[in-house]
Parts: structure tokens; C-alpha cells; sequence
């Protein structure tokens, strides 16, 4: 997973700051899922960083719903990008449903119901499973909704 994210950093970086900053974040979501381990043990021994965890979960998912989507989008408008526009509508209902999951993950540890290593361990494979596809799908925005008008802006200028 942390490869794909500095593929995404080496394709998209320095091309607007809001989102290095956001691919920075994914990084750091990254590595914060890679130090939780993957015994129930390592879960059971140390709370702190799975809660470090959800912060930084919650942080990435807020982020991107209240300032990156939103800025494509106006972006994809302000260029007309008809194509554009429908493949955001087709993808976003897709990252909504894996935000929720991941806001349920986050509601359920924040309620203490992670007491059960095992359980836990279950659900942050498949959350890790489904931050994969969201992390490929938001790539795919930037790509279509970003970089295309990047190009237009520079063939007008």
C-alpha cells in the first residue's frame, strides 16, 4: 500500500499544494495501519496507536470529503470537463460507502468495543482492504479531474 501512495506523490506532487499536503496525510494513514501489526497481540499491547490511528483516519477521510473533492469538482466546472463530472458521480458514491466504514471503524474503537484483538484484527484487514480501492479510486479523480485541466491551463496560457 505504501508503494502506491509514493507513486501517487511522484506522479502528482508539486502540482497543487492542498493536495501534497493530502497525499502527505495518506502517507502518514499508511504507515500509522503499517505499525498497528498484524497479531491481535501487538492490538491487545499497544491502544495508543490505534487510537493515533483513527485520528489520523478520520483526519484523511474528513479532508478529503471537505476540501480535495470539493476542489476537483469546482476545478472540473470551471473547465467545462463534461467526462470528468460523470466519472465523479460514478466514483463518489463509492468512496462515500468505504468513508462510512471507515467512520464506523473509527465509532467502534472509539466505544471501546475493540477489546477483542481478534475482532479488531478482522476488522482492519478488510478497512485496510478497502482503503486500497479508495486510495486507487482518488487517484483516479486526481488523474481525470486534476492533471487533464493542469494540461488544458498550461496549452492556454
Amino acid at each position: 500500500m505504501l508503494e502506491s501512495c509514493q507513486n501517487a506523490q511522484e506522479r502528482w506532487g508539486g502540482v497543487h499544494l492542498l493536495i501534497d499536503r493530502w497525499l502527505q496525510e495518506r502517507n502518514e494513514l499508511i504507515k500509522a495501519f503499517d505499525a498497528l501489526g498484524d497479531t491481535p497481540q501487538a492490538l491487545v499491547e499497544d491502544r495508543k496507536r490505534l487510537q493515533d490511528f483513527c485520528g489520523l483516519l478520520v483526519d484523511y477521510t474528513s479532508a478529503g470529503h471537505f476540501e480535495i473533492y470539493e476542489q476537483l469538482t469546482d476545478e472540473a466546472k470551471a473547465f467545462n470537463d463534461k467526462r470528468g463530472l460523470e466519472l465523479a458521480d460514478t466514483i463518489w458514491p463509492r468512496i462515500d460507502e468505504i468513508t462510512q466504514k471507515a467512520l464506523d471503524f473509527n465509532d467502534y474503537c472509539d466505544k471501546g468495543d475493540c477489546s477483542d484483538a481478534a475482532v479488531i484484527l478482522d476488522k482492519l484487514k478488510e478497512l485496510g482492504r478497502l482503503l486500497h480501492e479508495r486510495f486507487e479510486l482518488e487517484d483516479c479523480l486526481i488523474e481525470v479531474l486534476h492533471n487533464a485541466h493542469k494540461e488544458e491551463s498550461v496549452a492556454q496560457a
